[in-house]
């Protein structure tokens, strides 16, 4: 019987097919693959903790450097540039960032600009050869003052006298007064008083330049008609009416003491100053008279502003009633270095407006009668009835809050900035004068001396600090 014995294979051969094994065997494939997944996860999610981080801190230098180039720009900043922006970046705990400051100040601007240029450091991002992130920053901020034309139109009417409103008033617009005019505003800012009662005495010479035919001497004021108060203008061509020189009083007066038209010169429109002096002590002079017609007033600031009225400036400047840098004005409306702006301010509401029929102010000798004796005096005391044949309504407080509403409408969609100031007023004049304004918070509601913060934050305003990077 023969015997066979098999050979053992090799070690070669043992250790190739061991590896025909290893390749053909899938176990802990994927295991490996989420092990490479998870890695490639956490480094991208560790680069956007970096990034965030970044921006986090860019954000925040950002925020300190915008505060401080604008505190730096201020006009009224008497520290140098460079150290309130340094004195801002340390105090914010950002002394660790080395900021570059550039001044530049003119006779009407100041600009600001910074720059820094830190760095953040990494925590997973180093990891692949980026140990730091940029920070780069830069702002600029600017003070101009542009030119500026300003209509201040206030509310003189009687009720004015009451509560020391006159003298609070006096306080608050002359401390606006020296607030916008300044030495470096030379030339750059003009400002109008347009003060209002029953009407506005335009003054002779800005009346002259007008088409009214003139009845009498006693006062400048001029009837518009309700079509008047939609645009902003005036018409040079158009024939206006003279206002009636008269009193509504029941009091006896020889001569009338109180006209819906006021008469004394301080009462006149003053155009076109930038004497400071002159125009506060025109304020001082102000005295309460007469009721309230709120859209007069109002259309008179409007008017001023636009350019229509750049021929009657250009006469006045000829007869020296203006300052020669102001006689190109009012601009254009759409001069980008001009700011136009109206302060209208009131203590009260629009109410009817009374007028003498025309058949008993048709002779210049009814013209003097009337500026002998109150309208409701003499009625009373020589006509015993039929007392409409004698005045009529010419439009009613509604009729004069719509004509307010609509030149305060045609102001705004021409680009004038208008703020209106309600002065112990009640919530329906406050409604009222709101509507007028540019925008609600555009408008002050306030009591006693609160008149003054309103007027001095409406001249801050119109300084116009502005951040332009």
């Amino acid at each position: 019987m023969r015997l066979s014995l098999k050979s053992k294979p090799s070690a070669t051969v043992m250790l190739q097919n061991r590896m025909t094994r290893f390749a053909r065997d899938e176990a802990g494939t994927m295991t490996i693959f989420a092990v490479m997944m998870l890695m490639m996860m956490l480094l991208v999610g560790g680069i956007a903790v970096d990034l965030m981080r970044n921006e986090m801190e860019r954000t925040r230098v950002q925020g300190t450097l915008d505060r401080a180039v604008l505190a730096a720009a201020d006009l009224d900043q008497t520290l140098d540039p460079n150290a309130v922006v340094q004195d801002y970046m340390a105090k914010s705990g950002l002394a660790q960032y080395a900021v570059s400051v550039d001044p530049d100040t003119g006779i009407n601007y100041k600009t600001v600009t910074a720059h820094t240029n830190g760095t953040t450091p990494t925590q997973f991002m180093r990891l692949m050869g980026v140990p730091t992130l940029p920070v780069p920053v830069r702002s600029a901020a600017e003070e101009r003052i542009s030119n500026v034309e300003i209509s201040m139109v206030l509310d003189i009417s009687g009720s004015m006298g009451r509560n020391s409103k006159m003298e609070n008033l006096q306080v608050a617009a002359k401390t606006f007064v020296d607030t916008v005019i300044r030495d470096e505003t030379d030339d750059l800012v003009s400002m109008s008083l347009i003060p209002y009662t029953a009407q506005v005495n335009a003054g002779f010479p800005i009346f002259d330049e007008l088409n009214v035919p003139d009845l009498h001497a006693f006062s400048y004021c001029v009837d518009f008609d309700a079509v008047d108060f939609e645009v902003t203008g005036l018409d040079l061509a158009k024939e206006y009416e003279h206002m009636q020189h008269f009193e509504e009083g029941w009091n006896w007066n020889n001569p009338i003491g109180n006209p819906g038209c006021p008469q004394q010169d301080y009462e006149e429109i003053m155009a076109f100053s930038q004497d400071a002096n002159n125009l506060k002590a025109r304020i001082d002079q102000y005295r309460a008279r007469a009721n309230t017609s709120i859209h007069l007033g109002m259309k008179w600031g409007v008017a001023m502003l636009d350019p229509s009225f750049k021929p009657i400036t250009q006469a006045l400047s000829l007869q020296n009633r203006i300052d020669a840098a102001f006689a190109n004005r009012p601009a254009a409306y759409n001069d980008p270095e001009t700011l136009k702006t109206i302060v209208l301010m009131t203590d009260g509401q629009n109410v009817n407006t009374t007028r003498i029929q025309p058949w008993y102010y048709d002779s210049p000798s009814e013209r003097v009668h009337w500026s002998k004796y109150p309208l409701y005096w003499y009625l009373n005391n020589y006509v015993s009835n039929s007392w409409s044949n004698w005045r009529y309504t010419k439009y009613t407080s509604s009729q004069a809050d719509t004509m307010l509403g609509n030149i305060c409408d045609a102001a705004k969609a021409k680009g004038i900035v208008v703020w209106s100031i309600g002065f112990e007023v009640t919530d329906y004049s406050a409604g009222v004068m709101e509507d007028c304004a540019s925008s609600p918070s555009h408008f002050f509601r306030v009591e006693g001396v609160e008149i003054s913060e309103a007027f001095e934050a409406i001249a801050k305003q119109i300084n116009q600090l502005r951040l332009t990077q």
